[in-house]
């Protein structure tokens, strides 16, 4: 730790610079419109680059000195402040919007390991102690620069860097192999039964074959400590976090129970995409009461979520949310039992969920993998980053 020193954020940067982007790009479509990167779009320490947005060209001229050319260093400092990423050299030539700042880094320093300065609970600290919360939470570029990092030679920067990258290439890389398995289980989805759907096929309601929300804690519930699932940790099938609680301590929301194969649905803001299957869940999960549970009845579930799921029964879902007549608007069970489809052949439904339970199969063990190397990741950043673990060389 005696090499080990405290330095400004500015001194890593070229010239002591660092800029934020086009300020009102407003949103372009033609043919040379520049696309840009908004805080929307990094995730995990990644850029993502759907939902992108495009700026003309007459409009991102004036913005030069953030135009990227690879290898910067991106920085969230509106909204969800601190998140980064490191501009591929794909992305040569796009541009950044407002809240989110470009830092070229010296070449003395390793740019992974200055991102993953970020995500330390000291450097959170520093920013969010710093921010102008008068709308939303933003960092001026100021205070960016006066953040202090705890900086080791260069060559221990990289060995940090290299396990950390290792970790999040692989949770990465099992991301992308779950979006492209539930993908082919959408577009096989919507061949079958939307593209090639027949006229003769009867028109059924979704209530015709599911039960929703028929489990619950009650005082005969076995277990004192519960995993606690909420709406904010189920994205687009993906569970992030499962929390571990004693049932006394437990949220008032805690009330529903799920077994292998159930759907969750949030019934608010339905478009924020807080759903997924259930796969070999314990006995001692519990989900919110932000969730219908839908469990299906003499179907294949696939069959249900990928209906239920797709892009326009979403939008469909969320206006009877948004046009709900109480004072919290939200889906109530009966909204989703109520919907209408056209029910194909019995036998074609069971080809279809051989396939997607296969998908799925994969699926889950993927996220189960991903959880794992999520809680090793989380567990060595702060004590590589702080010197309390060492790397060889």
């Amino acid at each position: 730790m005696s090499k080990w020193q405290e330095i400004f954020f500015s001194q890593v940067l070229v010239d002591e610079s660092i800029s934020y982007g086009i300020v009102q790009p407003g949103s372009h479509t033609e043919s040379n419109s520049v696309p840009i990167i908004r805080v929307n779009n990094i995730k995990n320490g990644y850029i993502k680059t759907v939902d992108v947005l495009k700026v003309a060209s007459s409009i991102e001229e004036k913005y030069q000195r953030t135009r990227l050319s690879g290898g910067e260093l991106l920085i969230t400092v509106v909204g969800s402040i601190g998140e980064c990423a490191i501009v591929p050299p794909s992305l040569e030539g796009w541009n950044v919007a407002r809240a989110v700042s470009v830092a070229r880094i010296k070449d003395i320093f390793d740019k992974r390991f200055i991102k993953y300065a970020f995500k330390t609970e000291e450097i959170k600290f520093q920013m969010y102690g710093n921010t102008n919360d008068t709308v939303q939470p933003t960092l001026n570029l100021s205070s960016l620069k006066s953040l202090k990092l705890l900086i080791p030679p260069l060559p221990e920067q990289r060995a940090i860097a290299a396990v950390l990258s290792s970790l999040d290439d692989k949770i990465d890389l099992l991301h992308r192999q779950n979006a492209t398995l539930e993908a082919m289980a959408e577009a096989l989805f919507r061949q079958w039964f939307v593209v090639e759907a027949r006229e003769e096929w009867k028109t059924v309601k979704v209530g015709q074959f599911v039960k929703t929300n028929q489990r619950t804690v009650t005082k005969d519930y076995p277990f004192r400590e519960i995993e606690y699932l909420d709406t904010s940790s189920l994205n687009e099938g993906m569970i992030t976090s499962i929390q571990n609680i004693e049932l006394g301590n437990s949220p008032s929301r805690a009330k529903r129970l799920v077994q292998h194969n159930d759907i969750l649905i949030s019934t608010v803001r339905p478009d924020q995409k807080h759903y997924g299957i259930i796969k070999k869940p314990s006995e001692r999960l519990v989900v919110s009461t932000g969730f219908c549970v839908i469990t299906c009845i003499d179907i294949d579930p696939h069959f249900i979520y990928l209906l239920l799921t797709a892009e326009d029964m979403t939008e469909y879902l969320h206006s009877i949310a948004e046009g709900s007549t109480s004072t919290y608007p939200s889906l109530k069970p009966y909204d989703i039992e109520e919907i209408e489809f056209a029910l194909p052949p019995k036998a074609l439904i069971s080809r279809f969920g051989e396939l997607a339970s296969s998908y799925w199969e994969k699926i889950y063990s993927n996220q189960t993998q991903i959880r794992t190397l999520t809680t090793l990741r989380d567990t060595l950043l702060p004590k590589l980053m702080s010197g309390e673990v060492r790397v060889k060389m």
